[in-house]
């Protein structure tokens, strides 16, 4: 699970401003968003998605005429109002748009009952407060910590995981099992399965082998993973939309086992999935891989976020406008800087800070070091987003596809291992 930086936050402020020429297809309504980095303003909001159909290379009158391609949001739309949506959005593919439902409602409060977790599995110090059950795993002053820093994760001390004790051994177990889950959750993935199924399932098979679902009531959060379809970059929250063909969903799942969190997560196709949202999910895996491999005992965090950006500066550059040096919008991606990995152990979110794009954050990786790296890879190169009502769901700004992947990494005596591998 993505961890919003607050060193990455900027001042949230509600304002009103002309929404976006090109979401005016979405609707006509508007709600309050939270931006950022910029501040909030005014956006599209529907009862469900809208269909995205985008296609640069035909003309008009074949767009509007393919009813089975677009999906008209009134009957009033016009030939000319699609013409100017096409003229000034890149063609990120063919999709649906997910949008805030309708009636808005602010927070998560109405997002009820939360699952029930058995009181004999050990509930991380947050969850116990929310939903009962025993605090268990760590050492009695790692209980206190987590329950007297109340979640301010920037005062928790870096982790590290003393190699070749039972830590180690726990640490790989919870990892294993987030792993198990990852792959269970993506097996369930096709069309006409709503996220809600997904997150029952998976809720199911982590309290089955005896681990909590650690989102679970993390700072109020209602679900047991995440589920972020198509434009949401991550947090998204599991709802009763039905996947459609040609959608993309990362499922985040958290698992917490004997006192250790385990977290991973991956992007899945659904169905059909379009030429460019295949090429976002591969440069998405290779973008975690780069990052991977820049981890070592000794080498720099920052080097991470450095080896992500110039892979993607390298991909950017080889779908180039005619070769020259113009970027071509619609096949070109960018990180998300607001979302980081962070360290990973007995707590679910603390330092060290895993920043996906270039960045001056200090320190080395040393022995026992355990994080995780989980690069949110954007279409186009706007990576600015806003957060729905709810408080969680985090959209792109321009309605963009998002992918993300995650791995949990381990600093050993011979180098990086992969624990969710």
């Amino acid at each position: 699970m993505a961890f919003l930086h607050q060193s990455l936050k900027r001042s949230v402020q509600r304002s009103r401003i002309p929404v976006n020429t090109a979401l005016k297809f979405c609707t006509s309504n508007t709600v309050p968003r939270q931006c950022y980095p910029h501040n909030s303003s005014l956006v599209p909001s529907s009862a469900g998605a809208r269909r995205l159909y985008h296609d640069m290379s035909v003309n008009t009158s074949t767009r509007t005429s393919d009813s089975s391609s677009v999906e008209r949001t009134s009957e009033n739309d016009s030939t000319e109002a699609y013409s100017e949506i096409y003229d000034i959005v890149p063609d990120f593919g063919i999709y649906s748009v997910i949008l805030p439902p309708e009636p808005i409602v602010f927070g998560v409060e109405h997002i009820k009952p939360l699952r029930s977790v058995p009181s004999h599995i050990a509930h991380p110090a947050y969850a116990a407060q929310v939903l009962g059950g025993s605090v268990g795993g760590g050492t009695a002053s790692e209980r206190t910590n987590a329950t007297a820093t109340g979640g301010l994760t920037s005062l928790l001390p870096r982790p590290k995981i003393a190699l070749g004790t039972l830590a180690e051994t726990r640490i790989r177990a919870a990892a294993n099992l987030a792993k198990r889950t990852r792959e269970y959750g993506g097996s369930l993935v096709k069309p006409g399965v709503t996220t809600n199924e997904i997150d029952k399932a998976v809720h199911e098979f982590v309290v089955t082998h005896g681990a909590y679902p650690s989102p679970l009531g993390y700072k109020g959060f209602p679900k047991s993973c995440c589920t972020s379809v198509n434009n949401i970059i991550a947090h998204g929250i599991p709802d009763d939309r039905p996947l459609e063909d040609g959608d993309i969903v990362n499922i985040d799942v958290t698992v917490y086992l004997d006192g250790y969190h385990g977290d991973t997560s991956q992007t899945f196709p659904v169905g059909n999935v379009d030429a460019l949202g295949w090429s976002l999910i591969a440069a998405t895996n290779l973008a975690l891989k780069e990052g991977i491999s820049a981890c070592g005992l000794n080498q720099p965090y920052k080097g991470i976020g450095h080896a992500i950006h110039h892979l993607l500066r390298r991909l950017n550059r080889s779908c180039a406008i005619d070769h020259s040096q113009e970027v071509d919008e619609a096949r070109s991606f960018c990180v998300s800087p607001q979302f980081t990995g962070h360290g990973i152990g007995t707590e679910f979110h603390t330092p060290p800070w895993i920043i996906h794009d270039l960045n001056e954050e200090p320190g080395t990786m040393q022995l026992g070091d355990c994080f995780t790296i989980e690069p949110c890879i954007i279409q186009g190169t706007k990576p600015t987003c806003w957060t729905f009502p709810d408080g969680w769901t985090a959209s792109t700004m321009d309605c963009a596809r998002s992918a993300q992947v995650e791995h949990m990494v381990l600093i050993t005596e011979k180098g990086v291992e992969v624990l969710t591998e």
